[in-house]
């Protein structure tokens, strides 16, 4: 997902988001471990959207400090 569409979401929407992401993660980690994964590239995407969402948190905590 781009960033700018995690811009358009709420706070709570961010972190909600974030804890599917992590939760999706480990499962795949746990398909990979074992030989069942079907995609590998999917574990770099999940990455990717997670920091993508940290840097979006961590703007709307600097705006508000501004």
């Amino acid at each position: 997902m781009k960033a700018s569409k995690f811009r358009d979401m709420s706070k709570e929407d961010l972190v909600v988001e974030e804890t599917e992401l992590r939760k999706q993660l480990l499962r795949i980690r746990f398909q990979a471990a074992t030989g069942q994964t079907e995609s590998a590239g999917k574990m770099k995407d999940i990455r990717r959207d997670i920091a993508r969402i940290k840097t979006v948190l961590t703007e709307m905590e600097h705006q508000g400090l501004r």
